[in-house]
């Protein structure tokens, strides 16, 4: 990279998008495409997204699936004067409390999973922004140059078509010059015998059979 820490300064407290999610920036690697750097670190935080919205996913489940243990856990509080009733009633309780507890673990790691994203995201957003400076910086001066190059080739073109132009309209006057001389000399029909003729002479036309 040209000069990370002169560009990490440049980027300090600028709102950089998302820029995985960047269709502009995604535009500015049609002409060469990305370095396999950029393609590297574009996945990291593709994975990292597609992680995001997994546990936002389980998290929502688990929550949703708590929420009815807990209101079967509501609606079976009350005792019975069965004893087997109340034997179901409280090993159901239990098995409800058990699972409450399961949900909780994994609801916390969701939670704390979570809560690193983020971080991990920008973190790796910047870098990914460092590498499309680096690669920005340098295709600059390439297709700086290269649109030079082209420049100078179509300048070269409309030279070489200027003179071919000329050339042309030389040799089709020379044509006309010649044919009208020996026209005026020797007749049409002797130029007709010679197969000699100019489709744009103006002083005749050939008849037709």
């Amino acid at each position: 990279m040209r000069n990370e820490e002169e560009f990490r300064t440049a980027i300090q407290n600028k709102q950089v998008p998302l820029l995985v999610l960047d269709q502009k920036w995604h535009r500015l690697f049609a002409v060469h495409g990305k370095t396999e750097e950029i393609k590297e670190a574009e996945g990291t935080i593709n994975a990292l997204l597609a992680r995001q919205g997994k546990l936002n996913s389980e998290l929502k489940e688990y929550k949703k699936l708590k929420g009815k243990l807990m209101d079967n856990i509501v609606q079976n509080m009350d005792e019975s004067s069965d004893e087997k009733e109340d034997a179901l009633r409280e090993k159901k309780q239990d098995e409800n409390k058990r699972l409450i507890d399961e949900l909780n673990e994994k609801i916390d790691c969701c939670e704390e999973e979570l809560a690193e994203i983020p971080s991990q995201i920008r973190e790796n957003n910047e870098q990914l922004m460092l590498l499309s400076m680096d690669y920005f910086y340098a295709k600059l001066r390439v297709n700086k140059e290269e649109a030079k190059e082209i420049e100078d080739w179509i300048t070269q073109v409309r030279i070489d078509l200027k003179k071919n132009i000329i050339r042309k309209q030389n040799r089709e006057i020379n044509n006309r010059e010649i044919y009208a001389y020996l026209h005026d000399i020797l007749g049409p029909e002797v130029l007709d015998l010679f197969d000699i003729q100019y489709e744009n002479n103006p002083q005749e036309e050939k008849p037709r059979n």
